[in-house]
């Protein structure tokens, strides 16, 4: 297989593998997915929680707080692409190989579905772990006000937000494909990730781990967790997602590269 002067795969291969990658998540078993799911959920917490230890500091000036947070935060899909995990907002890809019809509609939204539930666990089981280690303690402030500010975004700030997060996630995952080593891949995925944190989009399953840490902590203060929190926020950002990696990127990537050439 050619490549090109960088040793990596150019982005004609890139889309192949995409498309090969896809047919592989739609055909995984269910128990399989599922497990895969909640690791993916809770190795994106890990990176959240590493996060919010940076944006704890008060000594760190805005811009050092911001990119030193998205650096540390991209721990979790350094984690998800290595070690191996299901991720919603990075199987949003799947679109390409629906637009070539390699796979259905049905195959496409039950692994939407499964993988986005399954990362819900995976995140609030993290979240839960972290309140009752007592990790969160000395930094519940930061939780709560974290909490507080996607919760008051308004709907269509919070969907633009997804939409411009899952671009950069997208085209993370996009060019890890493009690598050959785990080196390839880190550093495929630091240089997005940071961004999208610096810049303060919205990243469902991070959400899914921000928001019902949250709550825990506001239950352990005798506060009545705010259930709104979760649709008010998640709703609009698992729909930016959605078009930011589906549209965005996918079906970008397949009319350029995998789109069938119209006979002469």
């Amino acid at each position: 297989m050619e490549t090109n002067s960088f040793d990596c795969y150019s982005p004609p291969q890139i889309a192949e593998r995409v498309e090969s990658a896809c047919l592989a998540k739609a055909t995984t078993r269910l128990l399989s997915l599922a497990m895969l799911g909640v690791l993916a959920g809770a190795f994106i917490g890990l990176g959240s929680m590493f996060y919010v230890i940076v944006a704890s500091d008060p000594t760190l000036g805005f811009a050092a707080s911001r990119v030193l947070g998205g650096l540390v935060f991209s721990l979790g899909l350094v984690l998800v692409v290595v070690a191996g995990a299901e991720l919603f907002t990075g199987n949003n890809l799947l679109a390409m190989a629906w637009a070539q019809r390699a796979l259905t509609t049905r195959d496409v939204l039950k692994n939407w579905t499964v993988v986005c539930a399954a990362n819900f666990v995976g995140a609030a089981g993290l979240a839960a772990f972290v309140v009752l280690s007592g990790l969160a303690d000395p930094i519940a402030g930061t939780y709560l006000e974290i909490a507080n500010a996607k919760a008051a975004l308004p709907f269509w700030t919070a969907f633009f937000r997804g939409v411009l997060c899952n671009v950069l996630v997208c085209m993370a995952v996009w060019m890890t494909l493009a690598g050959r080593s785990v080196t390839d891949k880190v550093i495929a995925v630091v240089f997005p990730i940071s961004a999208f944190v610096a810049a303060g989009f919205e990243h469902s399953v991070a959400n899914m781990y921000f928001f019902p840490l949250a709550m825990m902590l506001q239950a352990a203060q005798g506060v009545a967790p705010d259930f709104s929190w979760l649709w008010r926020n998640l709703v609009p950002v698992i729909a930016g997602n959605l078009v930011g990696g589906s549209v965005l990127v996918a079906l970008v990537y397949y009319v350029i590269y995998r789109r069938p050439a119209r006979a002469a």
